[in-house]
């Protein structure tokens, strides 16, 4: 098999023991590996690209979900598969489809993955023409993305418990809460006009805290489109039942009367009552003030048990 391993030196969790599991993994002779590095942001983009154009059967990916998610991006609608070596902060889209947290025992999991060809496909999500494997946040979820990548060298030292200071920054220094920030656009013609932020989820759970998993929903699984989730209020009450659910089965939040909760969605457009900051994947994307999301079934092939 024909591998290319894509390798982010300057994610949160890539040493050198790391990069030596991923290379014991894969060479050996089983295999024709090349290994190349990023340099810069959407960098891996354009060598998974190349790597495809080349031959490339799997492009693995040592780096974090902003990583794999630009690989992925150059890799729907072709024949090569996309495997993911936990090397972030979080690894979302490694833990979601069941690959081993440590990247010394998922470098095992993929050498044997690889050995019995599991591949499958499976469904991505679309904003503005950027492909999102797990979700996409627009408004304060973003801006607390934002906030986290300002500090990537405190990321590196204390890893997920950014995330909890940059939640309580940006509400209280960097997100205007006194107003709405967009309007939602259904295909059923419906809408909602005074969103303060929103998750659209292609898989669930949302993100990890720890080894805890946050479940937005429970309905966002394989074949059924995406689900959107927006919060109508920033207030401390309606933000302490919306962790509150997602600590728990992500059930209550379809209930909750300032949370607009909608499924099995193709697409939906997003106007911002002037730009609004957005994130795809845990990658801070900038501000914009249309977005257009949409849904992409069984358009990419990836490693998983």
């Amino acid at each position: 098999m024909k591998v290319l391993l894509i390798v982010n030196p300057c994610a949160s969790s890539v040493t050198a023991k790391a990069r030596q599991a991923a290379h014991d993994a894969l060479s050996g002779g089983e295999h024709d590996l090349s290994v190349v590095e990023t340099s810069h942001r959407d960098d891996a983009t354009g060598l998974a690209r190349k790597g495809a154009a080349e031959g490339a059967e799997v492009v693995v990916v040592l780096g974090g979900d902003g990583t794999v998610n630009e690989a992925a991006h150059a890799l729907v609608g072709t024949g090569t598969a996309v495997a993911h070596l936990p090397g972030g902060s979080t690894n979302v889209f490694a833990r979601t489809l069941g690959i081993e947290h440590k990247v010394g025992k998922a470098a095992v999991q993929l050498r044997e993955l690889l050995q019995r060809r599991s591949i499958r496909t499976m469904s991505v999500g679309s904003v503005n023409g950027r492909h999102f494997l797990f979700h996409v946040g627009v408004g304060y979820d973003a801006a607390v993305v934002a906030q986290v990548e300002r500090r990537a060298e405190l990321k590196r030292k204390i890893g997920q418990a950014v995330f909890v200071y940059a939640a309580f920054a940006t509400y209280f220094r960097h997100y205007d809460h006194s107003r709405p920030r967009f309007a939602l656009n259904f295909p059923d013609g419906t809408s909602v006009d005074d969103g303060y932020f929103l998750i659209c989820l292609n898989t669930n759970p949302y993100t990890y805290l720890g080894y805890r998993p946050l479940s937005v929903t429970p309905d966002a699984v394989a074949g059924r489109g995406l689900v959107s989730v927006t919060v109508r209020s920033l207030s401390v009450g309606t933000l302490l039942g919306v962790f509150g659910s997602a600590v728990g089965k992500g059930t209550r939040l379809r209930r909750h009367r300032r949370v607009d909760y909608r499924t099995d969605l193709a697409t939906l457009e997003v106007r911002g009552h002037g730009p609004v900051p957005y994130q795809v994947d845990g990658d801070y994307l900038g501000e914009a003030e249309e977005l257009s999301i949409g849904y992409h079934p069984d358009a990419l092939h990836v490693v998983a048990p």
